[in-house]
């Protein structure tokens, strides 16, 4: 009974994954949220509008949704700004084999704070993270401010909003892809 028990919630998991892949928001969507993504990143963390204001661009995947249990997954569709303006759409996506069990859902802003992590992000469609530009995960006491702080890489990621619960973070092995989302 506990085998047809666990392998159901595979069979869930792999089918809320597989509608994760073709559910696309629209532009207008896409935009919107990742404005509500980011008044909240501005609430909560001292110094964020004027870090980003200094950023070369920054992505921003304002729903990614995580799931796993021994094989998990992450999907989310988001937008990258250069100079506060919308260039491009992206999914974020990956994949995983090994111990691991939850869900979660969380904001997610990458910042470029380099020309050739910029650059290598927009000519790239399909762009797995790799040695070369690998992604800094911030972590921060809520009394500093953001913007005095050098994290020593070409790109810095921001995890906030998060709900649910999963044993880890990596963006290891992650791919982003530019998608066409409907315009309405």
């Amino acid at each position: 009974m506990k085998a047809y028990k666990y392998v159901s919630q595979l069979l869930v998991l792999l089918l809320a994954f597989s509608t994760f892949s073709t559910a696309s928001d629209s532009a207008r969507e896409i935009n919107s949220d990742a404005n509500g993504a980011l008044s909240e990143f501005y609430n909560e963390i001292n110094g964020a509008e004027k870090y980003l204001s200094k950023a070369k661009g920054y992505v921003v995947f304002p729903d990614v949704n995580e799931a796993g249990f021994m094989f998990g997954g992450r999907y989310g569709e988001g937008v990258l700004r250069v100079g506060n303006v919308s260039k491009s759409y992206h999914s974020i996506t990956s994949g995983s084999i090994g111990f691991q069990m939850g869900m979660q859902n969380y904001a997610l802003i990458i910042v470029f704070t380099s020309d050739a992590a910029l650059n290598k992000f927009i000519t790239d469609d399909d762009w797995e993270t790799d040695m070369d530009f690998s992604i800094a995960m911030a972590e921060w006491n809520s009394e500093e401010e953001l913007d005095e702080i050098d994290f020593g890489s070409n790109m810095v990621g921001f995890v906030f909003d998060s709900t649910g619960m999963m044993g880890n973070f990596t963006m290891e092995g992650t791919r982003f892809k530019r998608i066409t989302p409907d315009i309405d």
